[in-house]
């Protein structure tokens, strides 16, 4: 198998769950999850009966987030999200701050704890009560183009 596709477990909203393998860029289409079971078949699954996809770095260890929330504000770059699962389930995690980045399937989280099994999340939109903007973290101050403006007095020795 190709380097290029990613472990994942999926988790479905009756708690089943599959384990396979995804190509990372394109692993939905027409509103299905495209997976290569470890049986070798290729399976399409419905987003509609997804509640998350965990990219995991082994099969063996567990799925489950050993934290679901942040202790602290977030240090990486991105939007600090909280997201309610119809189920009532509440999870945080880091969105990348691109708006090309998100698609009309689901979302793309980074998890609190980046040091466990679980590398990222994929969550459909169908799985979601409510999906909060906690913050923006590390936004970039733009620097204002053109000619500055010469009758604005100085102030504090700028």
């Amino acid at each position: 198998m190709p380097s290029t596709h990613k472990k994942v477990i999926v988790r479905k909203i009756d708690r089943d769950t599959v384990n396979g393998h995804v190509a990372p860029a394109n692993f939905v289409r027409d509103g299905k999850l495209e997976l290569l079971n470890t049986s070798g078949n290729v399976v399409a699954i419905d987003l509609a009966d997804i509640k998350c996809v965990f990219f995991v770095r082994e099969f063996g260890d567990s799925d489950s987030l050993s934290r679901k929330t942040f202790t602290t504000r977030p240090r990486s770059e991105g939007l600090w999200v909280r997201i309610k699962f119809r189920d009532g389930e509440i999870l945080e995690g880091l969105m990348p701050n691109d708006l090309a980045l998100t698609t009309p399937d689901g979302f793309l989280i980074n998890p609190p704890d980046l040091r466990s099994n679980v590398q990222r999340l994929f969550v459909p939109r169908g799985a979601l009560e409510s999906l909060t903007v906690l913050a923006v973290i590390g936004a970039t101050h733009r620097q204002r183009r053109g000619p500055t403006d010469l009758r604005q007095v100085p102030m504090f020795g700028e």
